[in-house]
């Protein structure tokens, strides 16, 4: 089985609203680490295991050199978890991995379909990622689930991109994939009242239990994942911190699982 590497982005130069998710990583991997719990996934399956490599934290003064980063790693036959961010790591990161896999489906976790064209002049917004990976031909298929938010042209956006999008208000069951899957977690999907930790609340959203039985019951190769957009600033005594390790040790769980 392939190695797993576990890489931190700490950058957050594309948020619009407010910063501080460039210090995610760490407060993560603190709570992980904590003693507080131990490092089994749900589905009786370690963590702490040899084929899981933490490549630490990276510092990001440019934006696309993310990709060059995950390239390195994915080069040497890994697959990636990444720990971001706001939500434009994940463009760089997918443009690096469409260089492995000829054909890459996306689960996507948010309040937010991340479907604009441009955001505050800016095309590589945290609001425009999905746009950039579509409109560049590095997914067979994006699937959208926890959306609240959408407006006219986001719609339009969807449309365009044939965009397979669960919105909140009629969720419905979680369609098979057939291609390798990335999964792109954004803790803005949860209810506030599970997350408040994060820089655009969205009231009306998914339950923890909620987004951990659409990653337990996924069957489908999965070769990466992000886990984007929580802002330790905005955090009430570090819960949406735990709840994101807690989606860190299931998706990896999840990825170590034989198929």
């Amino acid at each position: 089985m392939k190695k797993i590497v576990i890489q931190g982005i700490k950058f957050d130069d594309k948020s619009s609203f407010q910063k501080g998710a460039r210090f995610a990583p760490a407060i993560i991997r603190e709570v992980l680490n904590c003693g507080s719990s131990n490092m089994f996934a749900e589905n009786g399956i370690s963590i702490e295991n040899s084929l899981i490599v933490d490549k630490g934290d990276f510092e990001i003064n440019e934006y696309f050199s993310i990709e060059g980063i995950t390239r390195k790693h994915l080069s040497e036959g890994n697959r990636i978890l990444s720990l971001g961010g706001d939500h434009s790591i994940t463009f760089p990161i997918i443009k690096a991995m469409k260089k492995k896999y000829n054909k890459i489906d996306i689960l996507h976790i948010d309040a937010h379909a991340d479907l604009y064209d441009e955001y505050d002049n800016d095309k590589y917004s945290h609001a425009c990622p999905m746009t950039r990976i579509m409109e560049n031909n590095l997914a067979e298929r994006l699937v959208q689930v926890g959306i609240r938010t959408l407006n006219t042209h986001q719609i339009e956006q969807a449309d365009k991109f044939k965009v397979e999008i669960h919105q909140m208000k009629n969720l419905g069951t979680i369609p098979k994939f057939e291609n390798p899957l990335y999964i792109s977690l954004d803790m803005d999907a949860f209810d506030p009242a599970f997350a408040p930790g994060v820089s655009h609340n969205e009231p009306g959203g998914l339950t923890s239990r909620q987004v951990i039985d659409i990653i337990q019951n996924l069957d489908a190769e999965i070769i990466g994942a992000d886990i984007v957009e929580y802002n330790p600033e905005r955090d009430f005594q570090k819960m949406t911190a735990f709840l994101a390790a807690k989606m860190m040790k299931e998706i990896l769980g999840k990825m170590l699982e034989k198929k």
